[in-house]
């Protein structure tokens, strides 16, 4: 018996495309995770919780830069979201859906692995944009961040944001073939973020960050993208606060860049479609 697969509302002997198969399978995927409604919740949550933490314990002026502590801490958490709906999410939910052979049953249809991944972007994507527009609404209405005011500034906002959603998602794919088992996957994944938040500038200024930590949190995309980020939203008189004096963009650029490829290297590299107890 042959299947037939309707595309455009036509009957024809062909497989549906990789991109076709990858914006159902995205469709697919954002509505699981909707549905998972704990995990939505602590996705958007973790960023905004920490922000009104932090910024409630330190709410004074920053000397010389021009802004309250609470306004230096909305970028930094803003990039923090953007890996927890990218490298997390994406390094926790791989991991688990080998570990109980999702991805075994996925290897054996007739769906390319780049629909598969592509159905990830499009999840990532959407779940990006959302935290992203969250903490942008807290941070304006609760800690007077300003939006950007001239174009150059949104499209530095946008290729920071394109480049270090792509990386971290890279990066998550990768690590997810680390954890054992799915039951390890969050202690595996969370450990490596927890520890580039502090030594990235997200909880922590630059400014009293060890310098050799700080070469440590460097050669990582959360400290590049903190850094374009406060360089998009806060004033220039802030650039005393970075280790360099200033926003650096073009370095932003680069390093987010070569992650985007170092990490899909490492994707086709390190990533397994089975655990390692089923080969």
């Amino acid at each position: 018996m042959t299947t037939t697969f309707v595309r455009s509302g036509t009957a024809t002997g062909q497989l549906p495309g990789a991109w076709n198969l990858g914006l159902h399978r995205g469709a697919l995927e954002i509505r699981l995770f909707f549905r998972r409604r704990d995990q939505a919740v602590f996705t958007f949550a973790f960023p905004i919780v920490f922000l009104f933490l932090f910024a409630s314990i330190f709410s004074d002026d920053v000397t010389g830069a021009g802004i309250t502590a609470s306004q230096l801490y909305v970028p930094a958490m803003m990039a923090a979201g953007i890996m927890t709906t990218s490298f997390q999410s994406l390094g926790t939910s791989i991991a688990i859906e080998r570990d109980e052979k999702v991805l075994r049953r996925l290897r054996g249809t007739p769906m390319s692995p780049a629909a598969y991944f592509l159905g990830k972007i499009w999840l990532v994507l959407v779940t990006g944009v959302l935290e992203a527009a969250v903490m942008l609404v807290v941070g304006t209405t609760l800690y007077d961040v300003d939006l950007p005011s001239s174009a150059g500034k949104w499209f530095d906002f946008a290729w920071i944001f394109v480049l270090g959603l792509t990386a971290c998602a890279l990066l998550g794919i990768a690590i997810s073939s680390v954890p054992s088992s799915g039951k390890s996957a969050t202690s595996v994944v969370v450990l490596p973020f927890l520890v580039l938040q502090f030594i990235s500038g997200v909880y922590i200024s630059v400014a009293t960050i060890p310098g050799w930590m700080l070469d440590i949190g460097a050669l990582f995309p959360l400290k590049w993208m903190c850094q374009g980020l406060r360089g998009v939203f806060l004033p220039e008189s802030a650039q005393v606060l970075e280790q360099a004096g200033s926003w650096e963009f073009g370095r932003v650029a680069l390093v987010l860049g070569a992650w985007c490829v170092g990490g899909l290297l490492l994707c086709l590299l390190t990533f397994r479609w089975k655990s390692e107890r089923d080969r």
